[in-house]
């Protein structure tokens, strides 16, 4: 049965863009295994927010991948190319402004432009609960085990909320002057890095809390413009990448242990997004005006190893398979593209973005709305 839902959003079109990859200033490395510059697969996204501080994708440890259209989420399920229509928020100006799984993909963390933060049982398609702590929309979540989501808000504050307890608030972290775009727990537990539109880059300790209100252990003044971009690096707790905006343009990597920068690499364009491989050391980024492509990286060089194009607007999100192979970008042109970028892991077959076989020509049918 082809897939209508109501109002034809998150239509789904698949699509081959034929690429072209271009020479670029910046220092090349040779692959060494072939890359596709075209997308496995190409979803139309019609409202999709055009708006850079905002995080309205996630893929989660149960392959589905979370999309925010407007004032709907969408959960699709890369196994089966299923949609489940999550919420609708009936606000009259009000729309989601950012989505985070936790880690064991059970649970749902939506951010709202009201200032609220709803959970959601993804398993029951059911809301559980919402708190309202913040006084402007919250553009940035991340959660820190599976009772525990962070939340950053245009208010300049950070909460950690327990999903277990009533009084949900059990830290408050200042140090950010305007907006927290870029949010991330560091998998060991204990670091938080945020990043703010008045261009900070905060590390966060909870280990040093006492109280609940935590100041920053580190705030890094290098970038020039919004820091939203903000990744950990899976082989190693203390590397960390970020991002800058229009008027900074450059990746920094960082030791997150004493605040030193790494590595600094100018990108020629804003930096809107960033996310590591889990299996190789190997970045990507994408990127805003003028070729919205995104970037593939070589760690510790910071060497370009292919540039993808195909996006006509700033790509504006990132986010990856479980089994780390596949890429999938949101761009404010009102489409999703899903990429081949990382290939498989070396120690066991590849088998969880569920995106494998033909690159098929076409349209994509057979989807319900459920």
């Amino acid at each position: 049965a082809n897939w209508s839902p109501p109002s034809d959003r998150f239509r789904p079109a698949l699509q081959v863009i034929p690429q072209e990859s271009r020479s670029s200033v910046m220092s090349v490395s040779t692959p060494t295994r072939h890359i596709s510059s075209t997308p496995l697969r190409v979803l139309d996204a019609p409202e999709l927010v055009d708006d850079y501080y905002l995080n309205l994708i996630h893929w989660g440890r149960e392959n589905v991948l979370a999309v925010a259209l407007g004032p709907s989420v969408y959960l699709w399920d890369a196994k089966t190319c299923s949609i489940n229509h999550l919420v609708q928020l009936r606000g009259p100006s009000d729309f989601v402004t950012s989505v985070h799984w936790s880690p064991d993909g059970k649970t749902i963390a939506i951010g709202c432009n009201c200032s609220h933060v709803r959970i959601y049982d993804a398993e029951t398609l059911s809301h559980t609960r919402t708190f309202s702590s913040h006084q402007a929309r919250v553009g940035s979540l991340s959660w820190n085990g599976e009772t525990a989501v962070s939340s950053g808000s245009r208010d300049a504050s950070i909460l950690s909320h327990d999903l277990r307890i009533r009084n949900h608030v059990v830290a408050r972290y200042s140090g950010h002057l305007q907006e927290v775009c870029g949010l991330t727990w560091n998998p060991d537990g204990f670091s938080l890095a945020s990043g703010g539109n008045e261009n900070f880059l905060c590390l966060w300790d909870c280990r040093t809390s006492g109280s609940v209100t935590v100041n920053p252990r580190l705030v890094l003044r290098q970038h020039q413009a919004a820091v939203k971009a903000l990744a950990w690096a899976p082989f190693s707790r203390h590397v960390l990448a970020s991002g800058g905006g229009t008027a900074d343009r450059t990746i920094k990597i960082w030791n997150a242990t004493n605040g030193s920068c790494q590595n600094s690499v100018d990108t020629g364009s804003q930096v809107c997004s960033i996310v590591w491989s889990p299996h190789s050391k190997e970045l990507c980024s994408s990127h805003g005006f003028s070729e919205h492509q995104l970037v593939l990286w070589k760690f510790p060089q910071m060497l370009r190893i292919k540039e993808l194009k195909g996006h006509t607007a700033r790509v504006l999100h990132l986010a990856v398979s479980p089994d780390g192979s596949t890429v999938i970008s949101a761009a404010a042109d009102e489409t999703l593209r899903f990429w081949e970028i990382f290939g498989a892991p070396t120690s066991s077959p590849r088998s969880g973005s569920g995106l494998n076989g033909p690159r098929t020509r076409g349209r994509l049918g057979s989807l319900a709305l459920r």
